[in-house]
């Protein structure tokens, strides 16, 4: 039986890219992302694996394309800026159908911004922030247990769907400690990787990965084929968690850090006698539209809370029954602090 560990939630990703079967890493150091690249570059060399720090962020992630396009496990990790710069590389890999892991401890922006927690990342990361009508699969962990266990689902779910995943998290979440239970790597029925490129043998056909469409009328198709995977993961993919929502009459929504302090905030209500609840997305693409609509059937109020000016509460007004109302509340970085519970408490007197 494992043992648990006390470990920041960066060091979970490592520990569980790891334990998934990752062991080629390329990256390129940024607050507050580094613990990763520093855990890995110290474990790798021991599994004879491979760790290069890049000369940046753009070198990455096409390292990452290349190690992803001969079927091995690799992985990438940044902080939002650093994200940015992968941006074309990503969208390359998703025209190519390639696997592979994409880390984001997001930081506050835009520009430079600052190292304070931010959720502002989550356009970026659910529309596509390359070119190109594309997706990528944003797993959203709100704990140090589920940093490690989504990045272990993030590695299968890129070879399932030929597709990247990405993790995004922020400074909270990367930074803080909690115990963690390392559970081995669940045993997942994968598919095979006949497409990869490992050498050409005589008598074999000739491996090509590309994103590059000339003939009538493929790109066309391969954009509809891309859009068809879409469709069956929003059918197959979708994590939610829900608390406390059966007898709700107000209905919290948030992602990451900022849902664990909604759920204290809620705990306050429920003691003042209100009734409160919580709808956390895990999955940020596919998103779990369907559970909204199903919520939105009975409570018709949603309260939306983001670290950011408004961006997930786009989506969550697409998915609620059309007779709910959808509140929000933000707070874009730059204060240096988190919303505390007693401030997101008032919000719930405002508006339940």
């Amino acid at each position: 039986m494992s043992q648990r560990l006390f470990v920041k939630g960066n060091e979970a990703v490592a520990m569980a890219a790891i334990e998934a079967g990752c062991r080629y890493y390329f990256g390129y150091p940024i607050t507050p992302q580094s613990d990763i690249p520093e855990y890995l570059s110290r474990e790798l060399p021991k599994l004879n694996g491979e760790f290069i720090q890049a000369e940046s962020e753009v070198a990455a992630i096409n390292m990452l394309l290349g190690a992803s396009a001969t079927g091995v496990r690799a992985m990438t990790s940044s902080s939002s800026p650093g994200i940015s710069l992968k941006q074309e590389g990503i969208s390359y890999m998703a025209g190519s159908e390639l696997p592979g892991v994409i880390v984001n401890i997001s930081r506050s922006g835009p520009g430079l911004g600052g190292i304070d927690a931010s959720q502002a990342d989550y356009w970026q990361s659910v529309k596509g922030g390359g070119h190109g009508g594309y997706h990528i699969v944003v797993l959203a962990p709100a704990s140090i247990q589920e940093m490690y266990d989504l990045t272990m689902l993030a590695f299968d779910l890129a070879d399932i769907y030929r597709t990247p995943v990405m993790v995004l998290a922020d400074s909270v979440v990367g930074q803080m400690k909690e115990a963690l239970l390392p559970n081995p790597r669940p045993v997942t029925t994968l598919p095979e990787k006949g497409w990869a490129v490992r050498g050409r043998k005589e008598g074999t056909p000739q491996m090509i990965v590309k994103s590059l469409f000339l003939g009538d009328g493929e790109l066309e198709a391969h954009n509809w084929k891309l859009h068809g995977k879409y469709d069956v993961m929003r059918e197959k993919e979708c994590r939610q968690e829900l608390f406390l929502t059966d007898d709700a009459e107000l209905i919290i929504t948030a992602f990451g850090s900022v849902a664990r302090i909604a759920k204290t905030a809620i705990l306050m209500a429920r003691e003042a006698g209100m009734k409160v609840g919580l709808l956390r997305p895990i999955t940020l693409f596919p998103f779990p539209a369907q559970a909204f609509k199903e919520v939105t059937g009975r409570c018709k109020k949603i309260l939306d809370i983001e670290l950011n000016n408004g961006q997930m509460v786009e989506d969550v007004r697409l998915s609620v029954a059309r007779d709910a109302e959808v509140f929000f509340y933000g707070r874009p970085p730059g204060a240096g602090s988190l919303p505390v519970p007693e401030e997101l408490f008032e919000q719930i007197i405002k508006h339940y």
